[in-house]
């Protein structure tokens, strides 16, 4: 399999939210994702379940010769390594990698849903998503991440982080 761009989301709500992303970044390069681009850090509102701390975001964009499906059990393995313990759908997280986008790859069937199923409703994904490539293609939807993000409907804070 050649080689292709992904696009992870990073969040986290619990403890020190900046270590916990660098931490996961690292442990991606660490585990052959190569990161070609990372966006800026965004602090933003949580979205569903909302009795609960806020969140800092990022998007990366990795080159990788693994397949979706491999991407996906790294993502998981690296949460569990940092002490991801689901207990509540989309509750407080020390750390969340959602893969986005694998290439043009579509896959739609057990836990791997590729493109991420509810990216293109979510400013917090689209926000970093477009500052580091606004011309990131959904296959499904056959739009830009810019486009997706000028036409998000959810209204919810997302404001990047100032160093």
């Amino acid at each position: 399999m050649g080689e292709r761009l992904v696009f992870i989301g990073l969040g986290s709500n619990l403890g020190n939210r900046q270590e916990h992303l660098g931490r996961a970044r690292k442990a991606l390069a660490e585990h052959g994702l190569k990161v070609l681009m990372q966006s800026a850090l965004y602090f933003s509102e949580p979205v569903e379940v909302i009795d609960q701390e806020e969140f800092i975001n990022q998007v990366v964009g990795c080159e990788t010769g693994l397949a979706p499906e491999e991407v996906l059990e790294l993502c998981l393995a690296v949460e569990k390594s940092m002490g991801r313990v689901r207990t509540r759908d989309k509750g407080p997280r020390v750390i969340d990698l959602d893969l986005l986008l694998s290439g043009d790859d579509i896959r739609s069937g057990g836990a791997l849903q590729v493109p991420h199923p509810r990216m293109h409703l979510r400013r917090f994904v689209l926000e970093p998503l477009a500052e580091i490539f606004p011309g990131a293609w959904h296959p499904v939807l056959k739009r830009t991440a810019a486009e997706l993000l000028s036409t998000c409907p959810d209204r919810s804070r997302v404001e990047r982080v100032l160093l």
